[in-house]
């Protein structure tokens, strides 16, 4: 551990917590600083608190990192630092593994029974002071498949058994008697199970072997009863195809915490679907969320001070924390 540190606190508009960070800006020399002075801010830095995680700047100042040993992350998303040169260099990488996930459990949950109870059809009839009687679905029963098996997909897999639906993952490698799944199915087995599902989320993390994993083979592939619902990352998804599969009633829904583009530009025609929700990437962004963030990197500093093991460290070439 080096003595007096400097740290990089990279953020946007918002800056994190200072009486949250107090235990840092006693023992480091903290330089807070947006994008632009970036580079300034990582010359002789030992740490990079990378606080504003929707940041594309530190490719782009890689080179005035010339001290940087820690890059702690305020996302469980890490593929936006996910560049060559900080992959094959020394530097450690971690992120926020574990902030989110009761909170986006929560919010699939609540979308499946939005569809379920087709809520969004009994607002508009309320605003238009309409009593127009109508049934609705159960959950208990359904099948929901959960793409994405890490901690978040586990949360989601036990809140949504815990409500009654079967619930299965798929995940790297097949798996039978799983804790929290029963059962997983391996990606390529994935078509098969998706026959049967009623809800389909994707949580899977935005590596080479996802991106563009949902493309029209496997919209074909669901029912046309089926429901997506996408709170990973926006290039798991063919955009134009899932707008097809939308559009023709290959698939009868989908619900969508993150989109490709991101954000979603006024114009696209994913806005004018009725069979689409939309939210602003916020799943996981409960009150406290920030405070949250910032308490992790404080103890992660402790940690790094100590000279014991960090937490969530992130395996570079796989893009994830394993395990």
């Amino acid at each position: 551990m080096t003595e007096n540190p400097i740290i990089a606190v990279l953020h946007g508009s918002t800056k994190p917590d200072e009486d949250l960070l107090a235990p840092v800006l006693k023992q480091a020399n903290v330089r807070f600083t947006t994008a632009d002075d970036l580079p300034r801010a990582l010359d002789g830095a030992q740490i990079l608190f990378a606080y504003d995680f929707f940041s594309h700047a530190v490719p782009d100042a890689w080179s005035s990192a010339n001290a940087l040993e820690w890059i702690h992350i305020a996302s469980a998303g890490v593929e936006r630092f996910m560049f060559d040169e900080l992959s094959d260099s020394d530097v450690v990488v971690t992120n926020s593994r574990g902030i989110f996930d009761p909170h986006i459990a929560e919010y699939v949950l609540g979308q499946i029974l939005a569809f379920a109870k087709d809520f969004p059809t009994s607002w508009t009839l309320q605003q238009q002071r309409e009593w127009k009687h109508r049934e609705s679905e159960r959950i208990a029963g359904k099948h929901a498949v959960v793409v994405g098996t890490g901690p978040i997909g586990r949360a989601i897999g036990r809140l949504l058994s815990a409500a009654g639906l079967r619930v299965t993952g798929s995940g790297r490698r097949a798996q039978t008697d799983d804790p929290d799944f029963g059962t997983i199915v391996a990606q390529e087995e994935l078509p098969d199970v998706l026959r049967t599902a009623d809800y389909v989320v994707s949580i899977a993390p935005s590596t080479p072997q996802t991106r563009h994993m949902f493309n029209a083979e496997l919209f074909q592939a669901m029912k046309p009863t089926a429901r997506f619902i996408n709170v990973g990352r926006g290039d798991l998804t063919v955009t134009d195809d899932l707008v097809a599969a939308l559009r023709d009633g290959t698939i009868a829904g989908a619900a969508l915490d993150v989109t490709d583009p991101e954000p979603l530009p006024a114009d696209h025609p994913l806005w004018t679907l009725d069979n689409v929700m939309i939210t602003p990437h916020n799943a996981g962004d409960v009150v406290g969320w920030r405070d949250d963030l910032v308490t992790l990197f404080v103890e992660n500093f402790e940690r790094w001070t100590a000279g014991t093991e960090l937490l969530n460290i992130v395996d570079k070439q796989r893009g994830y924390v394993p395990g």
